[in-house]
């Protein structure tokens, strides 16, 4: 009879240690149906990184696609640290990114410094706004807020193509359905030039240093822990519970509605339908490789990104599936479960001490 015990604390080196070695075994797994695929596998991984790292384009191209992921993954680690169960960040991510193209397509004139902070702060407000009402469920009414954001996500989706069709249709797309450009004063700059990396990142890397500076240096930050460890013993000790989690809902909505705005804003010019690959989805396996740490998420997502770009590359050259990126991620998230259990949990075999015994 197998029996699972508490462990003591982990020490910061095994926390630190966890997500590495999944990340390893994550690789090592996936070398398994690579070779059933005919691939050499070091070479394989080694296309892989050289497409993610090889060149000054491939390296930007890999924190361009690490941008998303960042403030997805921080929205979920916040929420998740709350233990509210955020799964809408693909929802808040779209609205993020119609309220920013609504207005950055000429709603609000002026020059750059009025226009950019004003499509930030619509996008971020959208993305908050959403996750208010799962949130207001939850508190007020017990609802269960995974089946409320992840139903939002379709219905907020079938919006966007809804206004993409409609109110928002560029007339000038020649019947494709994408809004109209945002103007050249509400876009982010670009960080290099004749490179796709804009000024979302910034944004991505400034909110992931003020998220870790909120969950370790401030009394709301306390208050969150506090929630997610023990709601009842927070709210016993005369924590605003209630209050704590509509904060940390409209946070977590915002760093992921920040998300929509740097793909619109920052690198496509424009909103289409299918601007997110699932960067919300790909956002909980990156807050959950990193532990839920703000500056962990910060390096997961460059894993994950330099895996989905290197990827791209490596199928390009073999033929194989750029799928098998896909298969790397979620044995890297059932890899940080299994591990994470093991962490927490002794395992004893119970009972088989007196067999032998009886044996003999």
């Amino acid at each position: 009879m197998i029996r699972f015990e508490p462990r003591e604390p982990a020490s910061l080196g095994r926390l630190v240690l966890l997500p590495v070695i999944a990340a390893v075994a994550a690789l090592l797994l996936a070398a398994i149906p690579m070779a059933f695929a005919g691939l050499n596998v070091f070479s394989a991984y080694g296309l892989m990184i050289k497409g993610a790292f090889g060149s000054p384009f491939a390296f930007t191209e890999m924190l361009t696609r690490a941008t998303p992921l960042i403030l997805t993954g921080l929205a979920a680690a916040v929420a998740f640290k709350a233990k509210l169960w955020n799964i809408g960040a693909e929802g808040q991510l779209y609205a993020g990114a119609l309220a920013a193209v609504a207005v950055g397509t000429g709603l609000i004139g002026g020059p750059a410094f009025i226009q950019i902070p004003a499509v930030v702060l619509a996008g971020a407000l959208a993305g908050g706004l959403v996750m208010l009402g799962p949130t207001l469920l939850k508190t007020r009414l017990g609802v269960d807020e995974v089946v409320t954001t992840l139903l939002l996500n379709f219905v907020i989706i079938l919006f966007v193509q809804m206004m993409l069709e409609g109110p928002m249709k560029d007339p000038m797309g020649m019947g494709w359905p994408q809004s109209e450009p945002i103007t050249d004063e509400a876009a982010l700059p670009k960080l290099m030039a004749r490179m796709r990396i804009h000024a979302g990142l910034i944004i991505a890397l400034v909110a992931a240093l003020g998220v870790y500076f909120l969950m370790k240096r401030t009394v709301w930050g306390f208050e969150i822990r506090a929630v997610g460890e023990n709601a009842a013993a927070a709210r016993h000790a005369g924590m605003p519970v209630t209050a704590t989690f509509i904060r940390v809902g409209l946070l977590s909505g915002a760093l992921a509605g920040l998300a929509g705005v740097g793909e619109v804003a920052g690198l496509k010019g424009y909103l289409t339908a299918d601007i997110s690959p699932g960067f919300g989805y790909t956002g909980i396996v990156v807050a959950m490789l990193a532990g839920l740490s703000p500056i962990g998420v910060i390096f997961a997502a460059l894993f994950i990104a330099s895996i989905f770009v290197g990827a791209d590359s490596m199928s390009r050259a073999t033929g194989v599936s750029n799928y098998l990126a896909d298969l790397i991620v979620a044995m890297a998230l059932l890899c940080v479960l299994v591990s994470g259990l093991f962490l927490r949990f002794k395992v004893r075999f119970v009972g088989v001490k007196t067999v032998q015994e009886a044996a003999e």
